[in-house]
């Protein structure tokens, strides 16, 4: 099916069951994240925090409310995150009764090979048992391995006002920090987050954590900068599709209506594929997907497939989507470019987040669409 003005999308371009199509190399970036990159997350947080129910909504599509039905977690509870997905990773969901003072528990399998650990504070709760158990739990794992990455999120916070908010976190991240300072720990830093489940500050949050463990972030930045410079671009955010995780965006800020508008655009493209795709379609699966949609202030979401797991959505004014083929032309530079960022590793040996020639030489192609 054709793409239209207004809303276009190519029907059928994206399967349900992997909502892509599936190509070699594809499969090689896959298999390079998977072998090589796949780290361990950690969840943890007192009894009820909210943990699971985070787990669920950003990775299970539970809807959040169906997570009020959720039973308390009472083991570890390992949950692999690869499958039709770009990310690679194991989630530990922790429950909070575990006492790692306990002889029965090897912290050394437990945090030596974790990329990051994420505490859940609930906002609406008395938080100081809660920071007393951070202070402890970072403290171990930090001994054990001092390259993880420590996120803290305090949660729950959407039954709070916008001041009460800024003050919580305020003040958690001054009590958090002060404690660990008390304990001659000033290498150890900490991120804080405000997050819900129920709008999308939880995947905004997942997003940083995620970009964090990526070693070719850095070049997928300057490669989406490269692209919206060259593309009259205000915004583009590199998707997951399944999760809906940003891996990357470009240099400028991250405005949290964009993102909810982008998040808001994949749901609609994936919905409309469900419904109208035709998963026994072979060459349906060899498509790039595209999805237009037009805001009432003159602004345009375009949405692009770069892989079997990653959509390139764009943000831009009316008026620069009318020379739409320099930045098709571009994208496919970009596409190429992407895939040469994780190909490299496995055909020239080089190191994470370095272009091979060809792939620098996609980006050297761009075309410049104020210019053309």
């Amino acid at each position: 099916m054709e793409s239209h003005e207004g809303f276009g999308v190519s029907v059928g371009s994206m399967p349900k069951a992997a909502f892509s199509y599936h190509g070699e190399d594809d499969d090689q970036i896959a298999t390079v994240l998977s072998s090589d990159v796949k780290p361990r997350i950690l969840l943890m947080g007192l009894r009820r925090s909210g943990k699971s129910s985070i787990q669920k909504v950003v990775f299970h599509k539970m809807s959040p409310n169906e997570t009020l039905f959720l039973e308390s977690t009472a083991k570890i509870f390992k949950d692999d995150v690869s499958n039709n997905s770009f990310i690679n990773f194991q989630i530990w969901d922790i429950p909070g009764q575990v006492d790692f003072l306990d002889t029965n528990f090897d912290l050394d399998m437990i945090f030596g090979g974790t990329g990051a650990l994420i505490f859940v504070v609930d906002a609406q709760d008395e938080y100081i048992d809660a920071l007393t158990c951070l202070h402890q739990t970072v403290s171990k794992a930090y001994r054990v391995n001092p390259q993880i990455r420590f996120e803290i999120f305090i949660h729950k916070v959407d039954g709070l006002s916008d001041d009460h908010k800024i003050e919580t976190q305020r003040d958690i991240s001054q009590r958090a920090n002060e404690e660990l300072h008390e304990a001659g720990l000033t290498d150890l830093h900490l991120s804080f987050y405000l997050t819900s489940i129920y709008d999308h500050s939880i995947f905004e949050a997942f997003s940083k954590v995620v970009q964090k463990l990526i070693p070719q972030l850095s070049t997928l930045e300057n490669l989406l900068s490269s692209y919206v410079q060259n593309s009259m671009v205000e915004k583009a955010f590199l998707f997951d599709v399944v999760s809906k995780i940003y891996i990357a965006t470009d240099g400028s800020a991250v405005d949290m209506q964009s993102y909810e508008l982008c998040c808001e655009m994949i749901d609609v493209m994936i919905d409309m594929t469900c419904i109208y795709g035709d998963d026994e379609s072979e060459c349906a699966c060899e498509q790039d997907s595209t999805c237009i949609i037009r805001l009432n202030n003159s602004s345009i979401l375009y949405l692009r497939e770069i892989t079997r797991f990653l959509v390139l959505v764009c943000i831009l004014r009316d008026e620069a989507f009318t020379k739409r083929g320099i930045i098709d032309y571009n994208i496919l530079c970009l596409q190429k470019a992407i895939h040469s960022v994780f190909d490299v590793r496995t055909k020239l040996n080089k190191p994470n987040g370095v272009l091979p020639v060809e792939g620098m030489n996609s980006i050297g192609h761009l075309a410049n669409s104020t210019n053309a």
